[in-house]
C-alpha cells in the first residue's frame, strides 16, 4: 500500500462510484471513465485488463450476457412474455400484492436452478408487462425480483457466480449447498415477502376495472409466432440442460448461451440485426468498465491488503471468525461485486480453514457464501442481477436510481444477514 499506485486507484474507484451514487453523469460514463484512468495512471495495464482471469474482464459473465440477452430478444417476438404476463395476473386475481409474491417465488426457485442473471433477464420483461396491464409502477416489482434472484440463487452451487468460485477452491459439492444454504433460502424467500408487504405497500393499488378487464382476456392470443416459440423453448431448454450439465459436459455457462444463442438465430427466420439490437449494449459497458476498476486494486493489492487485515481480525477462533467474515463480506459486496471479492477472499479463507483443521472449517466457506450473495442486495451495483435489471429497467423507461434500489437492498441486507448469521451458529455451533 505504499505504492502511489494503490492510493491513486482507491482515489479513482471512489470518485466512479461517488458520480455513480449521485448520478451525476450516467453510470456507464462514470464506470468506462474510471477504467480509463485506471489505466492511465498505471494501476492496471492492457494484459491485465483484458486478458488476466483473476484481475481483467470476466468474459464469462459477458458473454453469458450477451447470449441469453439474444435468447430473451428472439422470445419477446413470439408473444411469450404477453402470454405468461396475463396467465400470472389471471392466477393472482389481478391482486398486485399476489402478483409480487408470485413472481418473488418464481424467481426465487428459478435462481437456484439457474444462474440469478439469466433468471432476471427472463422474469423482468414479464414483469414489465404485467405492471403495464395493471397501471402498476415498475420499480418496486423489479427490485423485489432481484432480491429474489440473490436469496435464490444462494441455494445451489450454480446459482450464484461466488458459489462457483468457493465450491472450486473448497472442493464442495452441489449437494453440500442443496443441503446447508437451500433450507435458509427458503426462510429467507419468506421473509422477502414479508418485508416487500412493508416496504412496497403503497404500490399495491388494485384497480377493479383494470382487474375486469385482465380477467377477460385470453393468454393463447397474445401468441404471435407458434413455430418462432417452439424453436425459441426448445433452445432454452437444451440451454439450460447445458448449465445443469456443467459437471458433466465442462462447457462453461457463457459457451452454453453462446452456442444456443446462435443456434436460434441459425433456425430462426428473425434478422440477426433484429436480435443483436435487443442486446444491453450500456449494460455489458459497465460491467467491463466495473471489472477493470476492481481488478486494478487487486492488481495494486488494495483488496490483497483489506482480506489479509480481515484474517488477522478473525484469528484462529471459528465462531466469532465466521460472524466476522459474514458481516464483512455482506457490507463489502455491496461496494465491489461479488465476484471478484470472493475471488481475493477464496484463498485467504482457504489458509483459514487449513489452519483452524477439521470438517468444522466449512463453515468459514458457508459463511463467506452467504455474506458474498446476500450483501449483493445492498446496493444498486453489488451483484450481476442488480446491474442487469437496473438496464432493463432504464430501456423500458422505467428508470431506477441508485439510491431507490438501495435504500430497500440496505433492509434487506440487514435483515437477511442477521437471520443468516443466527442460522449458522445455530447449525454449526449450537447444534453441532
Amino acid at each position: 500500500m505504499n505504492d502511489w499506485h494503490s492510493w491513486a486507484a482507491i482515489a479513482v474507484l471512489i470518485g466512479a462510484y461517488t458520480l455513480i451514487i449521485s448520478e451525476k453523469i450516467h453510470r456507464v460514463a462514470a464506470a468506462l471513465g474510471g477504467a480509463a484512468l485506471m489505466l492511465a495512471i498505471g494501476a492496471t495495464d492492457d494484459k491485465s485488463a483484458f486478458y488476466s482471469t483473476g484481475s481483467g474482464i470476466d468474459w464469462n459473465v459477458i458473454f453469458l450476457l450477451m447470449g441469453m440477452m439474444m435468447i430473451v430478444g428472439v422470445l419477446k417476438k413470439t408473444g411469450m412474455f404477453e402470454y405468461l404476463a396475463i396467465w400470472a395476473v389471471k392466477k393472482a386475481r389481478a391482486k398486485p400484492f399476489r402478483v409480487m409474491v408470485m413472481l418473488i417465488v418464481i424467481t426465487a426457485l428459478t435462481s437456484a436452478l439457474l444462474d440469478n442473471v439469466t433468471t432476471v433477464l427472463l422474469i423482468a420483461p414479464v414483469t414489465l408487462l404485467v405492471c403495464e396491464r395493471l397501471a402498476l409502477p415498475a420499480a418496486p416489482f423489479l427490485i423485489a425480483e432481484v432480491f429474489a434472484s440473490n436469496i435464490g440463487g444462494t441455494a445451489t452451487l450454480v446459482g450464484d457466480p461466488p458459489n462457483i468460485i468457493i465450491a472450486s477452491r473448497a472442493g464442495l459439492t452441489f449437494n453440500d449447498f442443496l443441503t446447508q444454504l437451500a433450507p435458509l433460502s427458503a426462510v429467507l424467500t419468506v421473509v422477502l415477502v414479508l418485508l416487500c408487504r412493508v416496504m412496497f405497500r403503497k404500490s399495491f393499488l388494485y384497480d377493479e376495472e383494470r382487474a375486469a378487464e385482465i380477467m377477460t382476456l385470453e393468454e393463447r392470443e397474445a401468441i404471435e409466432n407458434p413455430r418462432l416459440l417452439v424453436q425459441g423453448l426448445i433452445v432454452l431448454v437444451l440451454v439450460v440442460a447445458g448449465f445443469v450439465l456443467h459437471p458433466v459436459l465442462h462447457y462453461e455457462p457463457s459457451i452454453v448461451a453462446l452456442l444456443g444463442a446462435g443456434l436460434l438465430v441459425a433456425i430462426s427466420t428473425v434478422e440477426t440485426g433484429e436480435v443483436l439490437a435487443e442486446v444491453e449494449w450500456p449494460t455489458l459497458a459497465f460491467f467491463a468498465g466495473l471489472f477493470i476498476m476492481i481488478g486494478s486494486l487487486i492488481e495494486t493489492g488494495v483488496i490483497g491488503e483489506i482480506s489479509k487485515a480481515l484474517a488477522h481480525v478473525i484469528g484462529g477462533n471459528e465462531l466469532s471468525g465466521s460472524m466476522v467474515l459474514l458481516g464483512s463480506s455482506a457490507v463489502l459486496s455491496g461496494i465491489v461485486d461479488n465476484i471478484p471479492y470472493v475471488a481475493t477472499m477464496a484463498p485467504i479463507t482457504a489458509d483459514l480453514v487449513h489452519s483452524m483443521g477439521g470438517s468444522g472449517g466449512h463453515v468459514m466457506w458457508w459463511a463467506l457464501a452467504l455474506g458474498a450473495d446476500l450483501g449483493g442486495n445492498a446496493t444498486a451495483i453489488g451483484a450481476s442481477a442488480n446491474v442487469v435489471v437496473l438496464g432493463i429497467a432504464e430501456r423500458n423507461r422505467q428508470p431506477i436510481s441508485f439510491w431507490q434500489f438501495t435504500k430497500y437492498g440496505l433492509i434487506v441486507t440487514a435483515v437477511t444477514v442477521a437471520i443468516s448469521a443466527a442460522y449458522v451458529w445455530l447449525r454449526c455451533f449450537a447444534l453441532a
